[in-house]
Order: C-alpha cells, then structure tokens, then sequence
C-alpha cells in the first residue's frame, strides 16, 4: 500500500461508525429515548412541529438521493381529465366536484416503491398512484397507492420500514425485492406490519397492467361543505377494465424479457386510443358515527371494509395523452400531501401528518430548490400570487415593488380571500391532550384486519399468499428471523397459513393462536376474484402459426376478438408473412424470437394441418403453449390445432380450453368467455406442467 492510499484509507477510517453497543442519538449527538411515535398533541391529536427528532430523520431520509427519488423511482405517467358525475355540494365544495360538464386537468404517475429506475415493472411491490388535479383553485394531489393500508402507523417510521426494504447497505442488493434479511427482521419486529403484509404477499403486489388495479388514498380525510358541515372520506380509484393480475412466475419472467412491461402497456393502450378509464370513489361516514364504525380512521394499516360503508362512485378520471417528455413531464412532476383545495382537508393522521412535511421537504433537493411549482408540469392552472421570491431556478419576473405583506405600494395587493371568495380555511377542529409520544391505545389492534384480509381470499389467492411468504422468507439467510416472521406474525393472523409457511422455509409450526376477531369476519370486496369479469377489451391474444395456417378462422377470430375491442397478434417463426392453405399472405405481428406467452393474456392455435405440423416439432411453439396453461391461461384450438395440445399432453377438455367442436361461432363465444375469466384456477394439473 503506497503512502497516498495509507493516508486515504486512515482519513475513511476516522469517518466510519460502528453502531454496535452504542445508543441511538440525533445528528448534534443528543440521546434519544423514543423513535416510533412523533410528538404529538394528545395520542390522538396532530403532530407538533417542534418535534426535532421526527423533522431531521425525516429530512435526513428525504434527502438520500439526487436526483432520483427515494422511493417511487421507476414510473410511468400521463395526461388525462377528470368528470364529477352529479354535484357533490352536499358533502365538499371542492369546485372541481360540482358540475358534471366541467373537464378538470389531471396527470397522474404510476410507480414501483422499492426499486430504483432502472429496475422493473413487474416486481413484486406496491404501486404508487398519484392524481395531480389542476383545477380552477388550485392544484390539489391525490397522492395514493395500489392498497388501501400502509406498513407503519406514524410516518416517523418511514424511513426505518424503506431502509430495511431497500437494498441492504453492505451489498447494495437485493434490488427491487423485499425477499431479504433486513426486511424481514422489520418485519417481524414490527406487529403494525401485519396488515400490509397480506396484501403485498398477494396477487395485488403484481397487477396485469396499471390499467387493471385499484388505487386508494390510504388515509381518512375530510371533505367540508359550504356550511362548514365536516365528513370523513376515503377515496378509492375503481379501473373500468376491471382487477387483474400476473401470476408469480409471469412476473419474474417478465422482469428479464421486457422490465419496461407496465409502462409499454400504458404507453401502447393510450397510443392505440384504448384511454385507460377509473371511477373516483368515496367512503363518506359521518363524524357522529366515526366511533360506532369499530375502525380507528387514523389508523393507515387498516380499511373500512365497503360492506360496511359502501364506496360511492362520483366521477370518472380519463387518460388520453402520454407525456411528450418523460424528463420534463413524469421524472419532474413533484407531487405533495399537502396541496389541497377548499372542501377538502386533512385529519390527525400521524403518517398523513408526516406526509405533509417529507413530500415538500423532498422536492427542495429533488428538483434544485424551492422554485419546484415553477416547472410547467407542476403549475397550477389557477392563477398565482404571492410574495415568494428569488431562490434556484426562480423564472417568475415579478413586476410589483411591494413583496411584503401588509403593503399600501402595491395598493394591498396581492389581497386576502374571505372563505366566501376562495379562501382556503382549514376545519376547525377541536383539540385537547398533553404533549406526548405516546401511541393511542385505538392503534394497538395489528391483527385482526390481516386475518380478514387473509379469510375474504379465495383458496387459488391464499395459496398465492403462502407461496409468495415462502419464496421471501425462503431468500431469509437467518434462520431466527424466519422464525420469528412465523411465530410473532403470521401465527397471530391464521394458524393454517402459519403452519404452511413454516413448513416451506424449515423452522418450527407455531402454536395455535384463536384467531383475532374484526369489524367483519371477511370482506368479499378484498377478493380479486370477486371484481367484475364482463370484458376482454385492450385484452392481447397471440396466435400461434405456420406455413399452411387456416387463415379463414385466423381472420374470423381476429374480427370477433377486435369487436370485443382485444387485439389478435400473429407470431410466427419470422417476421414478413407466412403462406395460408389457401396461398395467400398471412402477415406476421411477432417473430417468436422476440415475444413469449407471458406478453399476452391468451393463446389461440388455428387449425391447418401443416401449421400444426410445424408446431408440433417446434420447441419454443410447444413451450409457449405449456407456459400459457401452466399460467390457467385462456386456450382457443380450432380444427387440427387441437392436435399441438395433444402434443403437449394438454387436455382439449380442461378448464379454460375452448374448441370449435361446437361450430365457429359458439367457439368464438366460449373464447371469449374464457379469457374473460383471466384465470382459470380450477386446473389441477398445472404443477407438473412443464414450461
């Protein structure tokens, strides 16, 4: 080691910290006694600002990264419009939600959580799902998730739960996963993560398509009418297309043959002018029957279940236009808790209270400075005035000699607005309590809506739960980590989802444990299978073929499947065209090189003998027909096409299987059906399907 490098290596020496033995304290080296409640008026009330602990961990977090952002990195994004379908006076007056011809501006971006940007679409992970509203008052942020729950209680620890979810710091790996030893010893340090633990284990984690999942606000606020009348509301996003997802071995599969999959197919359906659709839904529960609900509403690990408040559909939000520029537009799009408009405000939330302060917080180091509003896809379309002044990228000329309030140079201007001229005043809601980190004993419930979660699935989904819990802990090197995950959490949620998942990763079955009682012991709304499945439109369906091929239902198929407003994609062993039976040209979509079933929702295999002759020798023809059924894919065969499922050792008869036995048309109709269903869980043999 040359001199230089010694006195290099000394210097990093005298930087580094060994935490081991030694007490947690603030960056001035003040001891601290308690990190996992912000200070707060009452345990039910508002988080203080002077909470120093809670402002510099949380503006330590917010500023690990430039210019990426911390968490929701990889995104996808585009412009759109939002209609109210009645007046929504009676509860909010929120201008943009009264009148039903008024079309108000939206952006909206979607996004992974955990990796970076350029990790995957389809990784196992909750989705981010922003609304940015520019309406006549202002622009008010709907900034929401693809779940209703959260992992924590009190933002305070939100950058705990992201540190243990990223790649650990030694290694910088695993990328984009949360199948590691950090997480998971969060995790089962931390009961308050039970809840959202099921639905991340669930087939929710990984959607079809950002244009087939729900998206929800996660926290309780307040809508307010013009006669200051306060109401809780939780807002829900319902897709029209419907809740759909991948199956685990899709997404994985996805991952390595195109990561950009969930941002193409956005990009694509809205190229194609299939404008991705969503309901604005509300839960609205009067403030004198909070209490009766059995549900803490400031609680963001738990849900209303919609049996008992049932969700109101008030409007519909349209995505017509993708980005012109993925930089200027989704990469600097800067979205914050805290942009508001009258008749809508917050509630004592303690992760919405942090939420309030990290998002401004983040954009001043993300985007260069406080100017962020600045950049043109972050401007409001109300007009703006104020005394702001100076700062990075500042572009606002103003003109008036007065920048301070009260002023008589500039004439008062710009002047205060009563509540009856636009004035935003915030609820005035009552607040009493001692100054205290103490968490409300109305918290202490972890449990109980998890187990609900886990009853309302349907078997196929439970069993997806458990084998999702086995392949992450099974990726946990510490075997006490992985106990601990079993007897402290998944234990307390069921006992046979418990057992099973012990079984798979090699510790120990727990004790039984009575199961947790809840506000409703299941919720069907939380089944995926319980959504509607009364469309295929946008919906891709390949179709397999060769030299030969029957173009007469090739093309009798393609005209059914486009009235149904789903593509047929030809895929072939080249690009060009391949010759019918007939003779004619055939054009081909897809060479087979460059796609896989995993791309598509079904399969259908024309008949032709010597089409089905080629396929039958071909390898990659044969596996794409096993990878599809071994996903419960829907499969459509006609005529001598069903002699290639022969070869596959495939039951023409199996579920999901449709066969023009029947005639053309009725095989168009139970095709149809079946890829409907997205997935057909009722096959038995999909284990030892080779693919």
């Amino acid at each position: 080691m040359s001199i230089d490098e010694r006195s290099k290596d000394q210097d990093l020496a005298r930087n580094r910290s060994d935490a081991t033995g030694q007490y947690l304290t603030t960056d001035q080296g003040i001891r601290v006694e308690h990190t996992d409640d912000s200070l707060r008026a009452g345990t039910r009330g508002p988080t203080l600002l002077e909470d120093f602990h809670f402002r510099e961990k949380m503006m330590r977090f917010d500023h690990e990264r430039i210019p990426e952002r911390v968490v929701h990195a990889r995104g996808a994004a585009a412009h759109g419009y939002f209609q109210v379908y009645a007046s929504q006076a009676k509860y909010t007056k929120a201008a943009f939600l009264q009148d039903p011809s008024q079309k108000t501006p939206v952006f909206v971006r979607f996004s992974t959580v955990a990796g970076s940007r350029g990790s995957a679409d389809t990784a196992r992970d909750v989705r981010g799902f922003a609304v940015k509203f520019y309406t006549q008052e202002g622009n008010f942020d709907l900034v929401g998730n693809n779940i209703p729950v959260f992992f924590i209680q009190d933002g305070i620890k939100f950058p705990d739960v992201i540190h243990a979810v990223k790649p650990e710091p030694h290694h910088e790996m695993p990328q984009a996963a949360s199948a590691h030893d950090s997480f998971w010893d969060f995790v089962s340090l931390v009961p308050e993560t039970a809840h959202m633990i099921m639905w991340v284990m669930s087939d929710r984690a990984i959607p079809r398509s950002y244009r087939m999942m729900e998206g929800f606000g996660v926290h309780t606020f307040r809508f307010v009418n013009d006669q200051g009348v306060s109401r809780f509301v939780k807002f829900h996003w319902k897709p029209l297309l419907g809740v759909h997802s991948l199956v685990w071995d899709e997404s994985q599969k996805l991952a390595g043959k195109d990561p950009d999959y969930h941002r193409r197919d956005l990009w694509e359906a809205i190229e194609q002018g299939d404008f991705p659709e969503y309901e604005l839904g509300v839960q609205i529960i009067e403030e004198a029957d909070a209490a009766k609900l059995g549900v803490e509403l400031l609680d963001a690990t738990k849900l209303v279940p919609e049996e008992l408040v049932p969700v109101q559909r008030i409007g519909k939000l349209t995505l017509n236009r993708n980005p012109t520029n993925y930089f200027s537009e989704t990469e600097q799009v800067a979205y914050c808790t805290a942009n508001i408009v009258p008749g809508i405000d917050f509630t004592d939330d303690p992760l919405m209270q942090a939420r309030l302060f990290s998002y401004l917080d983040t954009q001043i180091t993300r985007l260069g400075g406080p100017n962020f509003a600045e950049i043109p896809i972050n401007r409001p379309v109300a007009p703006v005035h104020n005394h702001q002044q100076d700062g990075f990228h500042r572009q606002t000329i103003n003109t008036s000699r007065a920048n301070y309030h009260p002023n008589s140079l500039g004439g008062g201007c710009p002047m205060l607005a009563s509540t009856r001229q636009g004035g935003f005043a915030h609820f005035p809601e009552k607040l009493a309590g001692e100054k205290t980190r103490v968490r409300s004993q109305s918290f202490a419930d972890h449990f109980s809506q998890a187990a609900m979660f886990f009853r309302s699935l349907s078997a196929p989904e439970q069993q997806h739960v458990i084998d999702a819990l086995r392949f992450e802990l099974g990726k946990v090197e510490v075997k006490e980590i992985r106990k601990r995950v079993v007897d402290e959490i998944l234990a307390k949620i069921d006992g046979t989802l418990a057992a099973q998942v012990a079984q798979g990763v090699g510790v120990p079955a727990p004790k039984a444990v009575a199961p947790p009682k809840s506000v409703a012991d299941s919720s069907p709304a939380l089944s995926m299978e319980n959504t509607k499945k009364d469309s295929i439109k946008t919906r891709r369906i390949a179709a397999l073929v060769a030299d030969g091929v029957d173009a007469t239902a090739l093309q009798a198929l393609r005209a059914e499947l486009k009235r149904q407003g789903a593509q047929l994609k030809i895929i072939a062993k080249h690009l060009g065209t391949v010759t019918a039976a007939g003779g004619q040209p055939v054009e081909v979509d897809k060479s087979a090189v460059t796609t896989a079933s995993i791309e598509y929702d079904a399969v259908f295999v024309p008949g032709g003998a010597v089409s089905v002759e080629t396929l039958k020798r071909d390898g990659d023809a044969r596996h794409f027909i096993l990878e599809a059924y071994r996903h419960y894919k829907a499969i459509g065969v006609s005529k001598e096409g069903v002699d290639l499922l022969k070869s596959c050792g495939i039951d023409a008869a199996a579920p999901g299987i449709a066969t023009d036995t029947g005639g053309a048309d009725a095989f168009a109709t139970a095709f149809v059906d079946a890829i409907k269903k997205h997935r057909h869980w009722d096959r038995k043999d999909t284990e030892s399907t080779p693919a």
